[in-house]
């Protein structure tokens, strides 16, 4: 399946290459460009945004305070009033709060004391000890007008909490002082807390209608007063850093402290106006995307003009091309050179030299190869006649394979057989039974000699390492040998070493053959141990090494001593000699005998 046409495989076309390559350059330009105008778009509207905050948040505490202290203003105006009013009856005075109470309902409570701090008129919601707040208040006041958080008053009044609902609220205190300046008492008053709320929101509202602002109101000790849901109640204090407003750099944020006004004393609250960095930074993103496209778009042109004008360029090498193939597919012999003195002519030039010179030399192959030919069968001739001396020289030593067989099996018989014969001649006068048992073993010799001649040309006709492995045959040899023997054996194979099959390991085979026929007919032995090992070849590539080690508990002999009439180590050294194998035979009369044989496959 093509995963592109083939007009536009780069690995095909050159144009298609420029074309790529002119599509990723615009695409990285594109990317760096409007990363770039990202960037400086990002600075320029975070800066705006910045002081734009922080002309809303003091703007917003301006706002704030001049409607706090307006409502000092009237509980001033209030507290005046009384003072020169000649009637201050309990009525008069419930008469005045309550008037003040119906034209400003932002006042949830207000109240008269006396010079004493007690309470002589209330409109309103009376909080739950409004007497200790009364006296709170009238030694509040000695300087003048107060503004305050009217929690911290009470907490310095009494233990027991406002019955404002449980919300906050801020009181307003002003003295009433007579003419001579002596104190008549208080007026004061607690300001709704939502009045507060509401003034906040409106204030937010005005900032922008398509980019939403959060105020937060924190009090003197950085607890917030208003804004988020989420942050009523939590602290912004200094040590608490695990608060930030900021909230991981979402929001831009501005504070505004109400100072140079007449509650900032008072007061000591701080505006706090944050912004989503979405939300102020989408002229950024807007910018981003346009330059973006903009760049993208000019890019493509100028990669499709690119295209255009390569592929005329091209056209001439195009042609070379098409030439080339046709030389390559044998339909020309020769390249035309391009015209010109430009690139193409100049390669045209070369590509056309080299097909003249690759002509001469196919040529010059065929008459070499015609050459080769008649030297290659001349060596096949000579090869063919040292095949046939190499196969002289293996039937050679076939026929002394097959005589060193036949001294194992028929020469023992035949010479076991002949003792039997010259017995039988000595007994020629005495008993017939003796006779006959002497004749008897003479055939049992002789039937013996037949089985083993048998037997050793079924070995000679069929090859059982080749078919199963060193390590099965062996295994098959040792059964038959303990049937035969009536002696114990145990066989110790390793895996890489047991799959060996070629003509060293026949050899092997033959070698231990001839090991246990000796042991058979002189250790009388018990039991007969054989272990083949070796056989995986190094990681270096050296020959591996193999190591075949047959051992029994028998009577042992002595290796040096020649044995007239017997061949069998004589015929174990030559075999081994054969393969290159390092033969050691370690034996001693009555200690057993050792055999081992190492060499490289």
């Amino acid at each position: 399946m093509k995963l592109m046409p083939e007009a536009l495989d780069p690995r095909r076309h050159v144009t298609a290459a420029v074309g790529w390559a002119m599509f990723a350059v615009v695409i990285l330009a594109a990317l760096v460009a409007a990363n770039l105008a990202a960037n400086a778009a990002e600075k320029r509207v975070r800066a705006d945004a910045d002081q734009l905050l922080g002309q809303f948040a003091q703007q917003a505490q301006r706002t704030l305070a001049g409607a706090l202290a307006t409502r000092l203003s009237i509980v001033t105006v209030a507290a005046s009033q009384i003072a020169a009013s000649g009637d201050r009856s309990t009525d008069a005075l419930r008469r005045h709060v309550q008037a003040i109470a119906a034209e400003f309902p932002e006042f949830n409570w207000l109240g008269v004391t006396d010079s004493q701090g007690h309470l002589v008129a209330t409109a309103g919601h009376v909080p739950g000890d409004a007497d200790a707040a009364a006296r709170a208040w009238l030694a509040t006041v000695q300087n003048g007008p107060w503004l305050g958080d009217s929690h911290a008053v009470l907490a310095r009044s009494t233990a027991q909490p406002d019955d404002v609902a449980g919300e906050r609220a801020i009181d307003a205190v002003a003295p009433i002082r007579a003419a001579d300046g002596a104190s008549l008492g208080v007026v004061g008053a607690y300001l709704d807390w939502g009045w507060i709320e509401g003034l906040q929101a409106q204030l937010a509202r005005s900032f922008t209608m398509h980019r939403p602002v959060e105020l937060m109101l924190v009090a003197r000790d950085g607890t917030v007063l208003s804004g988020p849901s989420a942050w009523r109640g939590r602290s912004l204090a200094a040590a608490d850093r695990a608060v930030d407003p900021t909230e991981g750099d979402t929001y831009i944020v501005q504070r505004a402290a109400l100072d140079d006004t007449p509650v900032a004393a008072t007061l000591q609250w701080t505006v706090l106006a944050r912004q989503r960095t979405t939300i102020a930074l989408a002229d950024a993103q807007t910018v981003q995307h346009a330059v973006f496209g903009i760049v993208l778009l000019a890019g493509l042109l100028g990669a499709v003009a690119a295209i255009v004008v390569t592929r005329r360029v091209l056209a001439r090498l195009v042609r070379l091309a098409d030439d080339a193939r046709a030389v390559q597919r044998a339909e020309r012999t020769e390249l035309a050179r391009p015209a010109g003195r430009d690139e193409v002519a100049g390669i045209g030039a070369i590509l056309a030299d080299a097909v003249a010179q690759l002509q001469a030399e196919k040529r010059a192959l065929q008459a070499l190869n015609a050459e080769l030919d008649a030297r290659v069968a001349e060596r096949t001739a000579r090869i063919e006649r040292l095949a046939a001396e190499q196969k002289h020289a293996a039937v050679v030593r076939e026929r002394l394979r097959l005589a060193r067989e036949l001294h194992d099996t028929l020469a023992h018989s035949l010479m076991a057989l002949l003792t039997q014969i010259r017995l039988v001649r000595k007994l020629r006068g005495r008993s017939e039974s003796d006779l006959d048992a002497e004749l008897e073993r003479a055939e049992e010799v002789a039937a013996s000699g037949i089985g083993e001649a048998r037997a050793a040309i079924a070995q000679m006709r069929h090859n059982a390492v080749s078919d199963s492995g060193l390590g099965g045959a062996l295994g098959d040899l040792l059964e038959r040998f303990s049937q035969r023997s009536g002696v114990e054996h145990e066989l110790h194979v390793e895996a890489g070493a047991g799959a060996l099959a070629g003509e060293r390991a026949e050899t092997v085979f033959r070698i231990v053959e001839e090991v246990l026929n000796n042991t058979e007919r002189h250790a009388q032995a018990q039991r007969v141990y054989v272990t083949l090992t070796g056989g995986d070849a190094p990681l270096s590539g050296a020959p591996r090494r193999v190591r075949v080690e047959v051992a029994d508990d028998g009577v042992g002999f002595d290796p040096a001593q020649e044995h007239a009439g017997h061949y069998g180590l004589r015929g174990i050294r030559e075999q081994a000699a054969l393969i290159e194998a390092q033969l050691a035979i370690d034996s001693a009369p009555g200690s057993g005998t050792r055999i081992t044989l190492d060499f490289e496959d």
